[in-house]
């Protein structure tokens, strides 16, 4: 799903809930400051979105705009790219598709990074959030919590649950 600001500012009206916007799209740093002020509590951007100096200025503007900055990880983007960003960040996404459209496949072969990353975060971050997006499922779930993972986005399978309270509570088991 695509949302701008202006959705952000609606929900940041009705709702006390995080707020978690992951930015895909290039140059972030132009909209960055559009999506703290409208209310986002985490701000994640993509690592391939923009040279490693915009990136670094992404995120300290992020945070000093009161939000909390996230980078992400494509499938095939290796861990070591974002290894700059890990003292600086309070989440870390790790896509375990290839971003642009629900519905796809778990890419299990992800789980070597995540693990990695999850190493990686305890010896520079260990407070930042190791997060998955991507064919998240209740079997899916397991996978990535054993493999380092405190946050987790599903969309196409929660969205398509019969019980979708279920299905929220059979993966924060």
């Amino acid at each position: 799903m695509s949302f701008g600001y202006a959705w952000v500012k609606a929900m940041r009206k009705i709702t006390d809930l995080v707020l978690d916007v992951h930015l895909m799209i290039d140059t972030p740093i132009k909209y960055a400051e559009e999506f703290c002020k409208a209310g986002a509590d985490y701000l994640t951007i993509h690592v391939e979105a923009d040279t490693p100096e915009n990136t670094m200025a992404c995120i300290d503007k992020i945070r000093s705009l009161g939000v909390k900055p996230g980078i992400v990880v494509k499938p095939n983007t290796p861990a070591e790219a974002i290894a700059q960003y890990l003292p600086k960040v309070d989440m870390v996404l790790v896509m375990t598709v290839e971003p642009g459209f629900g519905g796809q496949k778990f890419m299990e072969h992800m789980m070597p990074k995540l693990k990695q990353l999850r190493t990686m975060l305890d010896e520079v971050n260990p407070a930042c959030h190791l997060e998955v997006d991507g064919g998240v499922d209740a079997n899916t779930a397991e996978i990535c919590k054993a493999n380092g993972a405190d946050v987790l986005v599903a969309g196409s399978a929660f969205y398509g649950a019969a019980d979708r309270a279920a299905f929220r509570a059979s993966i924060e088991k």
